[in-house]
């Protein structure tokens, strides 16, 4: 390093410990340009940062100063050298929300301590967004005070230029633009008013006799409350499943729900959205960090963010029209090139088998995963319960309906062949480590039959361990007939 930067820092160390300094570390770059340095005396120890962005120094100080007066858990600034842009934080440590992760991942029976923490995190992360956001001065954010349609914009592009170019995916500029700002108008449809951390995931939260601490909120700026929660459910190598995610957005509303009024229904169709934007700007920064300064790091990132992509293409139509948007995020989940970045050293965590029910009168769903084959099973050689006025405003999810199939049709045997052939499938897709199976179901109004046999091999396949079953019904969207879930 620089000679004369490791003396600023020594000397700043100095002056505030009032002890010689001796242990002098850097520690390794992630994933921005400031560097951090370990820096021991005697008795104190300390975390110098040098960051050549001053206006990026001052929000990340200012903020800190805000935050620990109001005893949030965040890093004590010792001192400053504003000038030559260096500082010292408090040290907390090395292990991180992620580290803890694959630490306990390695465990049987981690779930419950799994949750356990993760929801210690979502306890604070109103403390940031709405107490300390009331009194904050926005004027230190950097770049800007506002995630508003300017920073979205910003945002998409990112991905536009540094992943969907350099990852060689073809989009047409115009159209794309087009829904680009479809999207971020739609976005700003929701109440922004409140602190938003903007890289709240999981290696920017320290893990410190079992709290967490949180840090990296320079970039900070008022938005809406769904960005922060899509941040940590959704960030990319953490790898969490949809059984936990769902558990821990419904665990947020509860704790939310005690600092400002929310509808559930309008911050869980909007989440989704929000969980999209944050997506594809973390696809733009590994296209950035991995395609264009060949960080292999952020490489191995982009599988895990297309099996999240994959994922929500599959189990949520946002109510906007953005089909070319949609078109190009098809193609990077198609894409078997982008899958060769992944971590071969890690095995999937989960197989995700996805089910469907449709109608032949519309179209069989299509496969977003890139993987292709699959299955679809035709059910109208079992006897229609729609004929019949008793059963036309039911589904294949009311007991009267379920009754019919079951004792007056040979749905039972229609199953018990289809269960057959997809264990076949599962048991195999285990095996090879692959990460995704499709398995839909049709009829003719995609109401009755399809919906049943939907609901029996989810039903089967969820006593199967390490899958997760991703369930759409979808002729059933929208409509009074169909459960809570995440369809929007």
């Amino acid at each position: 390093m620089n000679k004369h930067k490791k003396e600023l820092l020594i000397n700043l160390f100095e002056k505030w410990a009032g002890e010689a300094v001796v242990e002098f570390i850097q520690l390794p770059l992630s994933g921005s340009y400031r560097e951090y340095y370990r820096i021991k005396s005697i008795t104190k120890k300390a975390l110098a940062v040098y960051n050549a962005d001053r206006k990026e120094n001052s929000a990340f100080l200012e903020f800190s100063r805000h935050f620990a007066s109001l005893d949030l858990n965040v890093p004590t600034v010792f001192s400053e050298d504003i000038e030559n842009n260096i500082y010292l934080i408090e040290d907390l440590g090395d292990k991180t929300l992620f580290s803890l992760l694959i630490e306990l991942r390695s465990k049987e029976g981690s779930t419950k301590e799994l949750m356990q923490i993760y929801k210690k995190v979502i306890d604070n992360l109103p403390l940031f967004q709405v107490k300390a956001g009331k009194e904050l001065n926005y004027k230190h954010c950097y770049p800007r005070a506002k995630f508003d349609k300017q920073s979205m914009m910003w945002d998409l592009n990112y991905f536009k230029y540094y992943f969907l170019k350099l990852g060689k995916i073809p989009f047409d500029e115009q159209e794309l633009e087009t829904d680009f700002n479809k999207f971020t108008d739609y976005l700003l449809g929701t109440d922004c008013s409140y602190f938003l951390y903007r890289d709240f995931q999981s290696r920017n939260i320290m893990i410190r006799d079992g709290e967490p601490y949180f840090i990296d909120y320079q970039g900070g700026r008022k938005g809406a409350l769904q960005y922060d929660l899509a941040s940590l459910l959704f960030d990319a190598k953490a790898e969490l499943s949809p059984e936990v995610r769902t558990e821990l957005i419904q665990y947020y509303i509860s704790v939310i729900k005690k600092h400002v009024n929310i509808d559930e229904t309008d911050f869980i169709q909007m989440f989704y959205g929000y969980v999209l934007i944050r997506i594809l700007q973390a696809m733009g920064a590994y296209g950035f960090r991995g395609f264009y300064e060949r960080k292999e790091h952020f490489l191995k990132s982009i599988p895990p963010a297309i099996e999240n992509l994959s994922w929500l293409l599959s189990n949520v139509s946002l109510p906007i029209e953005i089909p070319h948007l949609i078109k190009s995020l098809e193609k990077i989940v198609a894409s078997q090139e982008l899958k060769q970045f992944r971590d071969s050293t890690q095995p999937y965590k989960h197989l995700e088998v996805s089910v469907f029910s449709f109608s032949y009168m519309k179209s069989i769903p299509q496969d977003y995963s890139g993987n292709g084959g699959g299955f679809v099973f035709d059910c109208r050689a079992i006897h229609n319960p729609g004929r019949y006025e008793e059963y036309k405003h039911l589904t294949g999810k009311d007991e009267k309906v379920k009754k019919f199939l079951r004792e007056g049709t040979d749905a039972e045997d229609f199953l018990s062949n289809v269960f057959a052939l997809v264990k076949k499938s599962v048991d195999k897709h285990k095996e090879r480590n692959f990460s995704h199976l499709m398995v839909s179901f049709g009829c003719t109004g995609g109401q009755h039959r399809s919906v049943y046999c939907a609901e029996q091999l989810a039903e089967f396949l969820a006593t199967i361990p390490g899958i997760n079953v991703n369930l759409r019904h979808i002729e059933l969207e929208g409509k009074e007939t169909e459960d809570p879930g995440t369809e929007i």
